[in-house]
């Protein structure tokens, strides 16, 4: 089993190389994949060198992508977007549904896109279901609303 690894270690890179990516479309971030260029990098000179070169040679390509590649990367693809919001950030301005009425001075739900998000209004008072309403604050998971008026 050592022998046939140690003669076809491109198979255990190309395989990291793998998962390195799968594990990159959780993130997006671009960091994983460096691991994955890496990778593909000791699988190309694993016919040739030994196992410690092959560990030189990922360090080295992870490295480089880190520093060289991913600033690109995030350049190129993110684009000059330096207020890019994210996660619960986006949520900011948004609107919703009551879901659940949000009870005066207490809490309650909001559907925006699909999610529920608990949450309470601005002025303390309550909400009924079916009310549209705006998020204007978020505290950790709750969001802080205020009805939209109708015109």
């Amino acid at each position: 089993m050592i022998d046939y690894l140690s003669s076809h270690m491109w198979q255990l890179w190309a395989g990291i190389a793998v998962l390195a990516l799968i594990l990159e479309l959780t993130s997006g971030d671009f960091f994983i994949v460096c691991f994955a260029i890496g990778a593909c990098g000791a699988a190309a000179v694993s016919p040739f060198a030994g196992i410690y070169v092959q560990l030189v040679v990922f360090g080295l390509v992870t490295a480089f992508s880190i520093f060289q590649v991913r600033p690109f990367a995030l350049r190129y693809l993110h684009g000059k977007d330096e207020g890019r919001l994210s996660n619960a950030e986006a949520l900011l301005g948004r609107e919703g549904r009551v879901s659940e009425t949000i009870a005066a001075g207490g809490y309650g739900y909001v559907a925006i896109d699909g999610d529920l998000w608990k949450a309470r209004t601005a002025d303390g008072q309550e909400a009924g279901k079916d009310t549209a309403v705006r998020v204007v604050d978020r505290q950790s998971t709750i969001i802080t609303v205020e009805p939209i008026l109708q015109t």
